[in-house]
Order: C-alpha cells, then sequence, then structure tokens
C-alpha cells in the first residue's frame, strides 16, 4: 500500500503486489479535487483514511471484504479527530480521539462493522457543562476572492448584536492546520461574554497542501491579508464589537499578528504576540543562526533580490511606521534557539517609537528561564495563559466585570 503524491499533488493510496512491486499499481483512493489524502490506518479487514476537506479532517472507512463505505459523522460543526495506538492488524475496533472547541477531549472505539461508538473516557473539566456553548463555521472573502474559514465559539447566551468582545488567534504557517482544539483557558474568555475565533488563513494545511502553497514564499502576504478580513467578517456580521477587537498567534502566528498589525494597525484595539518572529529579514540573512538556512524554504532566501524585496515588503521589523498602533503584548523566551528574545525586543522598542497614540501600552515580558515554547514545569504554562487572558481583559475593558454570562 503506497499512501503517494507522485502524479497526484493532492495523494493517492496505491497498491501494488510484493512479488511484482514495480508493476501496474491498483488505485484503491484516487486523487479527488479540494481534498488532501492526509493518511491510512489498514486492518485485516478494513481500511480507514483520512482526508483534509473543507477545513475539517474526514475519517472513511472502506471494508476489505465487501468494499462498502462510509464517513464517520461527528456532531460538531468544527473538530479535531485524531487516531490513537491502533496497533493491533487483525481487529474491527478503531480507536480515536476527538475534540471540538465546546468537546473536551474524548477518547472512543469505534465499532467498524455496526458503526457503533463506545466511550473509553472524557478528559475531566470540573464544573464545565459543554450545553452552555456553542460553535459554528463562517467564511470570510479574501481581497483576491479566496474564501477564508473561520471558527467560532461563544456561550450561548452572548448574543451576536455586535457589541461583544472578540480575540481572533491565528498561525498560517509551515502548512500546519490551526485545529480546533478544547481549551480549558478559553472557558474564562467565553464566560465573561467574549467571542473565540480562529482564522484559518493561507499558509497552514487547514484546506490541504494547495492552502500552504498559497500562503509561503512569494505568496505570505496572503496570510496576512486573510486574517484582516476574517477580523473585518467577524465585525460586519456583528460578532464583534469594532472597538473591542483583539488578535494573537505565536511564533509564526505572532509574525501574522505583527504584520497584519502594520498593515491595519487601526483595525485591533488589543494584540498578544508570543515570541514572535518578527525581524523576519535580518534573521534569513544570518546563515549563522541556529534555523536560518532550513526557514528559506517557507519564507524565501533573501541573497537572491525577488525573495529579498518579497520579504522586505512585510517583514514586521522593516515596515513599522508611525501609526495608531493597539495595546500590545510582546512575550520573549531568553533561551529561545527558534527566535532569539532581541527579536521581539527590537519590535517592541519600534513599536513605541512609532505609535502615535499618547495611551498606547506596548509590553514586553522576556522569561530568562524559558525557551520557545514558555515555561516548563506544572504551573508554568497556566502562570503564562493567566498573565495574557488577563491582559487582553484588561485592555478589552471586560477585567473589572464580575458578571459572568448566564
Amino acid at each position: 500500500y503506497l499512501h503517494t503524491n507522485r502524479g497526484a499533488p493532492l495523494f493517492q493510496l496505491l497498491r501494488v503486489p510484493l512479488e511484482a512491486p514495480q508493476g501496474p499499481a491498483e488505485v484503491l483512493v484516487p486523487e479527488r479535487p479540494g481534498i488532501t489524502l492526509e493518511g491510512i490506518e489498514l486492518f485485516a479487514h478494513h481500511l480507514v483514511w483520512w482526508d483534509r476537506q473543507d477545513g475539517l479532517t474526514k475519517v472513511r472507512v472502506r471494508s476489505l471484504e465487501t468494499g462498502a463505505e462510509h464517513e464517520l459523522e461527528f456532531a460538531d460543526p468544527i473538530y479535531e479527530v485524531w487516531a490513537v495506538g491502533n496497533l493491533e492488524m487483525d481487529t474491527r475496533v478503531l480507536r480515536l480521539a476527538y475534540c471540538s472547541l465546546v468537546v473536551p477531549a474524548t477518547t472512543f472505539e469505534y465499532h467498524l462493522d455496526d458503526r457503533t461508538r463506545t466511550t473509553l473516557r472524557v478528559a475531566p473539566v470540573p464544573g464545565y457543562d459543554p450545553a452552555r456553548y456553542v460553535s459554528e463555521r463562517l467564511w470570510a472573502t479574501a481581497p483576491d476572492g479566496v474564501e477564508v474559514p473561520i471558527s467560532v465559539v461563544r456561550h450561548v447566551d452572548t448574543p451576536i448584536d455586535g457589541n461583544a468582545p472578540c480575540v481572533i488567534y491565528g498561525y498560517g504557517a509551515y502548512g500546519e492546520p490551526y485545529e480546533a482544539h478544547f481549551s480549558r483557558h478559553r472557558v474564562s474568555l467565553l464566560d465573561r461574554g467574549l467571542v473565540v475565533a480562529i482564522a484559518h488563513v493561507r499558509g497552514g494545511g487547514d484546506l490541504g497542501r494547495p492552502w500552504k502553497e498559497a500562503g509561503r514564499l512569494g505568496a505570505k502576504m496572503n496570510s496576512f491579508t486573510d486574517l484582516i478580513a476574517c477580523a473585518e467578517h467577524l465585525v460586519a456580521q456583528r460578532y464583534a464589537a469594532p472597538d473591542r477587537l483583539a488578535c494573537s498567534g505565536g511564533s509564526a502566528g505572532g509574525l501574522l499578528v505583527a504584520a497584519a498589525l502594520n498593515l491595519r494597525p487601526e483595525l485591533f484595539r488589543v494584540a498578544v504576540a508570543q515570541v514572535p518572529f518578527v525581524d523576519v529579514l535580518q534573521s534569513l540573512l544570518d546563515p549563522s543562526l541556529p534555523l536560518t538556512v532550513v526557514e528559506w524554504d517557507e519564507w524565501g532566501d533573501p541573497r537572491a533580490e525577488a525573495a529579498f524585496r518579497n520579504i522586505r515588503a512585510w517583514s514586521p521589523c522593516d515596515n513599522v511606521r508611525p501609526a495608531p498602533y493597539p495595546d500590545v503584548l510582546i512575550t520573549a523566551g531568553f533561551n529561545d534557539p527558534r527566535v532569539q528574545y532581541w527579536e521581539p525586543a527590537k519590535w517592541a522598542l519600534l513599536l513605541r517609537a512609532a505609535n502615535t497614540r499618547p495611551d498606547a501600552q506596548t509590553l514586553l515580558k522576556v522569561d530568562l528561564g524559558a525557551g520557545h515554547g514558555g515555561q516548563s514545569g506544572r504551573y508554568g504554562e497556566i502562570e503564562d495563559s493567566a498573565f495574557e487572558l488577563a491582559f487582553l481583559l484588561d485592555r478589552l475593558g471586560v477585567a473589572d466585570s464580575t458578571d459572568l454570562v448566564g
């Protein structure tokens, strides 16, 4: 069985006999328009494969005995699903884990023949009731006409009336999809009436390999204009108050946030950029840095004039200008080998010098004991998240409110 993109950019599944591997291959799952075949699970009696379609993972099953096919159905409009430890070949049970923006991680067994499910474990979240929250999928139109998916979650009692504060998250790089996973920390925002959104911008793998290619190298600007289009759509559809909109992202997602601020500084009230890759041009010109050479494949090699001009057009530190920038929290790790701490520090200095808002806050938080992933230890990640959420709530004007939604 061969999972291959040879002659099929979106991948296909082939079968060849062991006794004649160079002979003609049987196509089991052909390449299909708009669908990326991401992986397979092979059992004695069933073939299971994973498709990326419409921004979601689709799990499809084929009986090797009858040829009958079906797709697993999930109740949530947005979700994440993945395989868990399917090591037994001769089985008729598939073990999966599932979560969504409102459902905590759930491990279950799916019976491939009768299509029933047995729940094995649900991650405990004390005091949490998923019925109090609702998620949905929206689509924003980018400047070039491409439809960009947005995942949205809110408390059921938070009205869509144009008054809610909103935080929009994004990443958009390396072909990595921004999955709609469950977050305990997010509940604190939802219970305070915030709308939380994920912009599945180009550069990530949210809609398969073509989505990645449409947001890297010379097409990188699409990632930033996608985020702006998603933010504007949330305001236009009254999910977000125009003066209470925040954006957040980490690493390459921090770059996404920073570049969007340069393009539309007045659009956002608050921004959080965690270990942001912001001095892109200078970093990529220095091959002595740990990751520079391997990063050329994603962003371009600025030693070539065309790539230099492209990166120069959006590299955050090279495009800060006098403008009314929002309040910004910037985090950095002193021991970060991927984004050295001086990049966020340089960007903070540039923002402070260029910001025309006299009351704006540009806060730089450097953890002297952390690397690219923030603090380690049992409580480190919780402390980091609490600090960032407190900043968001304070600058969005909801920190003084003790009234929870519902």
